[in-house]
């Protein structure tokens, strides 16, 4: 039985996870993500109650604390609410964006091709 109490939604991203106060970061693959919190998997050893940073995609760090552990996996209840939609959004292509993750010719118009 589910006693979660927040909607969560399922999928694959990674993540950076530091513990507060340091600048060593740990790969994690975030396994549901939700407004309140999500669940993690990693070789990252923590305890419950640990506060963590936790870097998403598109969000930034945020603040939270670990809820629980078990095996591999554990969970991160954040300090303030994130938009879990952000995190599964593509990438940005604002002008803050490396040109390097900007979708080919994204600023051409569309026009006849000429034969080579």
């Amino acid at each position: 039985m589910d006693h979660r109490q927040l909607g969560r939604d399922s999928l694959f991203l990674l993540a950076e996870v530091r513990l507060v106060g340091t600048e060593v970061e740990h790969r994690v693959k975030v396994r549901n993500l939700s407004v309140g919190g999500m669940m993690a998997e990693g070789d990252m050893k923590v305890l419950r109650g640990t506060r963590v940073e936790v870097n998403l995609r598109n969000i930034g760090w945020v603040e939270g604390a670990v809820a629980w552990i078990q095996d591999n996996r554990f969970g991160i209840a954040f300090v303030e609410d994130v938009d879990p939609k952000l995190a599964r959004a593509p990438v940005g292509e604002g002008p803050s964006t490396p040109r390097y993750v900007k979708p080919v010719f994204s600023h051409m118009q569309a026009g006849p091709l000429r034969k080579i």
